[in-house]
């Protein structure tokens, strides 16, 4: 797979701190040397409070480009990327026009050469328009440059067009990622199905309609001997289908969001409509879960789903609001503040889901501190405390759900493909 990003010399720099590198056994307080952008000695150094670990990837990033540059553009969403501590991100295909051709996706692909911060590659779609009814050209696409294929932000319905998509896109070598929603289920619902959405009146969205999507896919995907990968998992029965395809030898995988792991449906009772996300917030149950799923490496990834919208359509009622939320600035930081903090989840399965694990899953080079290795690295300060404002965004937009709660943990350096991108 290729990443594209705007070209730049490569950096030689010294960063030191407590090494952490899931798998690779490292632990203790080293100096790292980066010369001309790859990692050319690791020797013993001085404790200086911080830590140096492998950068993380995340697969699941709206940018909004092309058709909403108000919202986000290539070189805003990456630059917060880099303030995230991301080496690489995946960009989603539901833009005006949708990347359901190689015109469009190559036109990206030239932005990206020019705008990004940090090496991007796109998905393009499953059908064009992503209507659901017209498979895109997939072997183009993918000679284009196309990371993967996905309808993200709508469902594919029809479960005949889901097995021509999964025949054709074998062809390719690439996995379709999926947005698992049967529609007559959900309903335009605004909220979890449960006692807070009956206590306020809302339109509800039950998990079952994510679920039943989710096994109808596993099953196809098996049978046609195919490799799926399920986009934002929030449901408890969603978790045991995919732990179920797993446990009979799938190449499935999964993915579950920092908002998904942190917050219940029980934030919804502030009618904030930086809480509105599809799939919505769910059950205390759901999210132990996804936490217990995230732990057993059942689900593989942290993706953000980072989904910027304007102000002026968030500012709105509850349900009226579109779903979405930013996430890249803060996802390292929220579920060290949430999940490893109190114990429920350690640093080292938190870097591993959020580098090496989206990594295996799309067929990129995980980032590692290993001498010879290309450096992508973040460096972090795990006792810092920040508060979470509006001005302090790099993104252009700032539905974020986190707005005005204080976080443990900053990213303080990103280098990216051997490039200091953040930091100094």
């Amino acid at each position: 797979m290729t990443l594209f990003c705007a070209n730049g010399r490569s950096d030689s720099l010294v960063v030191q701190g407590r090494v952490v590198a899931p798998g690779q056994g490292i632990d203790e307080a080293l100096r790292v040397t980066v010369t001309d952008g790859v990692i050319s000695a690791i020797e013993p150094g001085g404790a200086v409070g911080l830590v140096v670990a492998p950068a993380f990837i995340d697969p699941h990033v709206h940018l909004r480009t092309p058709g909403r540059e108000d919202e986000e553009t290539i070189r805003s969403g990456t630059e917060a990327a880099a303030a995230g501590g991301y080496c690489a991100i995946l960009g989603m295909p539901n833009t005006e026009p949708v990347v359901d051709s190689s015109a469009v996706l190559g036109a990206l692909v030239e932005r990206a050469r020019g705008e990004a911060v940090v090496p991007t590659g796109f998905m393009a779609a499953i059908s064009k328009g992503q209507r659901g009814e017209e498979l895109t050209e997939m072997i183009e696409l993918a000679a284009t440059g196309a990371a993967a294929f996905t309808d993200d932000g709508r469902p594919v319905e029809s479960a005949g067009f889901m097995r021509r998509a999964l025949q054709y896109s074998g062809l390719t070598g690439l996995p379709l990622a999926l947005h698992c929603e049967e529609p007559t289920l959900s309903r335009g619902g605004h909220a979890h199905e449960g006692v807070v959405s009956t206590e306020l009146g809302l339109d509800a969205y039950p998990p079952t309609a994510e679920s039943v999507m989710v096994e109808r896919d596993l099953a196809l995907a098996g049978a046609e001997q195919r490799s799926i990968h399920l986009m934002h998992l929030s449901a408890r029965q969603s978790v045991a289908a995919l732990e179920h395809a797993l446990s009979r030898g799938s190449a499935a995988s999964g993915e579950v969001t920092p908002h998904h792991l942190v917050l219940t449906d029980e934030a919804v009772r502030s009618l904030d409509p930086n809480v509105k996300m599809n799939p919505p917030l769910r059950s205390q149950d759901d999210r132990a879960a996804l936490r217990d799923a995230l732990r057993r490496g059942s689900i593989s990834c942290i993706a953000t789903d980072h989904a910027p919208h304007a102000r002026h359509e968030k500012d709105v009622p509850f349900e009226e609001a579109p779903f979405g939320v930013t996430g890249l600035e803060t996802a390292f930081a929220a579920l060290y503040t949430h999940l490893v903090v109190p114990g429920e989840l350690s640093l080292e399965t938190l870097l591993e889901r959020m580098s090496a694990g989206p990594a295996r899953v799309f067929g990129l080079d995980a980032p590692r501190v290993e001498v010879g290795a290309r450096a992508n690295l973040v460096v972090l300060d795990l006792e810092a405390e920040w508060t979470v404002t509006e001005e302090g965004f790099r993104s252009l937009s700032a539905n974020s759900w986190l707005l005005g709660e204080t976080l443990r943990g900053r990213v303080v350096t990103t280098i990216a493909d051997g490039r200091v991108v953040f930091g100094a």
